[in-house]
């Protein structure tokens, strides 16, 4: 629902009506009015993204990769892409995952857009007002390598 609301903010057609999203009778209105008004006070409230929900689909390796990213925004000299969390930001082993989806967002806009400009990928932790960007992210292959030894370790860890 929270995600439908800044689609609808943006003034973005959504795919999915909030009704049909999981979760939408869960949402408490308390939550998501804090969840509102946390947005409300970021930064990113008076920017104006490029692109909403773009999707995406393209192969690394020997893995192709769909997503969708939540928005992106021209900063001038980069481009910015970013998701939206309403969750805590990652400790420990999710930071790995962390990053490989940033990593994706990035390598995906790279595409889609053909700028020359460099891209970023951060995401913004809604509740706590807070950016995570980190400061490097894997390039392609790197990216590619790391997606090889994920779907490697499943495969293997399946057979046991």
């Amino acid at each position: 629902a929270f995600h439908q609301w800044i689609e609808d903010r943006y003034g973005s057609n959504a795919i999915l009506d909030e009704s049909e999203l999981p979760g939408h009778a869960e949402t408490e209105e308390q939550d998501f009015d804090k969840l509102k008004d946390a947005f409300l006070a970021s930064d990113w409230a008076e920017m104006t993204p490029t692109k909403i929900e773009q999707g995406f689909e393209f192969s690394l390796g020997s893995s192709v990769v769909r997503g969708r990213m939540d928005a992106v925004f021209d900063i001038g000299e980069y481009w910015m892409v970013i998701d939206w969390k309403t969750g805590r930001p990652p400790q420990g082993e999710q930071m790995r995952s962390a990053v490989i989806q940033l990593s994706v967002y990035r390598e995906a806009w790279q595409r889609i857009s053909g700028t020359d400009k460099p891209v970023r990928a951060a995401f913004h932790y809604i509740m706590d007002n807070y950016t995570f960007e980190p400061s490097q992210l894997p390039d392609a292959g790197e990216l590619a390598t790391m997606l090889e030894r994920d779907a490697y370790s499943e495969s293997t860890s399946d057979e046991r």
